[in-house]
């Protein structure tokens, strides 16, 4: 009996993203997402500043890589971008050390999280998870990873989505209530990360809908890009 064989159906694909400069690639496992962690969005949408960030996720499959052309998704009627530093874990554990919590980090890229706005709006009202505003197919595009060891870890650059060339977001990470160390390290006391996940570390102000037709870029200095259309 081969290995493929001894499963009722064919192994599904691993999804992946590029490295760059190489022709490998970075497998993953998990993608991990943090709400609330720039002040400014917080008050552009109206939550308690005073909250702490949480944790939601996407599924690995639901990665869409640069240069994608994204269908605009079911139930909506008002798909918003989210730019995002995104940072690739290359082992991790539980309850993690703030202090040596970038020793886990293989690298970082730059990433978007979609979000059906609405129907996220509708869940908070009714106190039900996000699920349905944020975890939907190509709901996570992502750029090409950089790895730590070219790049460092970045604390301070500028990110900045524009859409069809005119600017909607621009922050600096340094803006992150959270730094990329306490992220990783709150989340473990949640679970345990591991190689292979992605975390999203949440978004500057400026968040907005989305067309048909558009084009979305967005930029991190000395991190990269990643660029989407919607169609």
């Amino acid at each position: 009996m081969t290995a493929q064989s001894s499963f009722v159906i064919a192994p599904l694909a691993q999804p992946q993203l590029p490295v760059a400069g190489t022709s490998q690639t970075f497998p993953v496992r998990r993608i991990w997402c943090v709400g609330r962690n720039y002040l400014e969005h917080i008050r552009e949408l109206g939550n308690d500043e005073r909250q702490p960030p949480f944790f939601f996720a996407k599924h690995a499959d639901m990665i869409a890589q640069d240069g994608a052309t994204i269908p605009y998704p079911p139930l909506t009627k008002d798909l918003h971008h989210e730019a995002e530093l995104v940072v690739a874990l290359k082992s991790g554990g539980s309850n993690l050390d703030p202090a040596t919590a970038l020793d886990h980090v293989y690298g970082y890229a730059a990433g978007i999280d979609l979000t059906r706005r609405d129907l996220q709006m509708a869940s908070r009202k009714k106190e039900q998870p996000w699920e349905i505003g944020k975890s939907f197919d190509q709901s996570a595009p992502c750029g090409t990873i950089k790895p730590a060891s070219e790049i460092g870890h970045p604390s301070k650059a500028r990110i900045w989505l524009s859409v069809n060339g005119t600017i909607r977001q621009d922050g600096n990470i340094d803006q992150m209530i959270w730094n990329v160390a306490e992220i990783i390290a709150k989340l473990s006391q949640q679970v345990s990360v591991g190689a292979g996940d992605l975390i999203m570390t949440g978004t500057p102000a400026g968040v907005a809908a989305i067309n048909k037709g558009d084009t979305l870029e967005c930029n991190i200095d000395g991190v990269g890009t990643v660029k989407v259309t919607i169609s």
